[in-house]
């Protein structure tokens, strides 16, 4: 029900899973292990995929940190999209990837929770995307010492709140890897 006209497909959107961003975060390995469930299936079903990969001054691009994590491998027909802030639409050629692919719905998994993940779900609700998050496919670090909540509550939150976003003609929603659906 996007409101992004002619825009009826559907894309898997994998965002930031890159070594140094997911080294110590909760459920890392069954996080990873999920989003290569939605990958194979995405495939299965040639349902386009888009990398995103993050940089900044703690994530050199180019570095080992800044790369992908080795359990997940992308094909070199999925494009990557590299980005500097937490929204992965911002000043980035996302949208052209998602328009060239009639992309008008997303599927969300990847790191971090509370920061490129949160960024990037509002960011595309805002511009007329359906959004789904796979609520089993998204992982962050323990930033308690800085006061934010433990890991666990913030990826409940966010699932939480998620669950209940609205806007007109569009549809925002949170499943588990094992229920994602690529047809609306």
């Amino acid at each position: 029900m996007t409101t992004l006209s002619n825009r009826p497909n559907t894309a898997l959107l994998i965002v930031d899973v890159q070594k140094g961003v997911v080294e110590g975060a909760l459920r890392r390995d069954e996080v990873i292990a999920n989003i290569n469930t939605l990958l194979g299936k995405a495939r299965a079903e040639e349902v386009p995929v888009v990398w995103v990969q993050h940089s900044d001054d703690g994530l050199k691009y180019g570095s080992e940190s800044w790369e992908y994590v080795a359990e997940l491998v992308r094909e070199d027909s999925e494009p990557v999209v590299h980005k500097l802030y937490g929204d992965s639409f911002e000043d980035t050629d996302l949208e052209t990837q998602l328009a060239a692919r009639g992309v008008g719905r997303l599927i969300v998994n990847g790191a971090q929770t509370d920061a490129c993940i949160r960024s990037t779900l509002h960011g595309a609700f805002t511009r007329g995307y359906d959004v789904t998050l796979v609520g089993d496919a998204h992982t962050t670090e323990d930033l308690t010492a800085y006061g934010a909540p433990p890991v666990d509550q913030v990826i409940a939150h966010t699932n939480l709140y998620w669950k209940f976003q609205s806007a007109p003609g569009r549809e925002a929603s949170v499943v588990d890897a094992a229920d994602v659906t690529f047809t609306t």
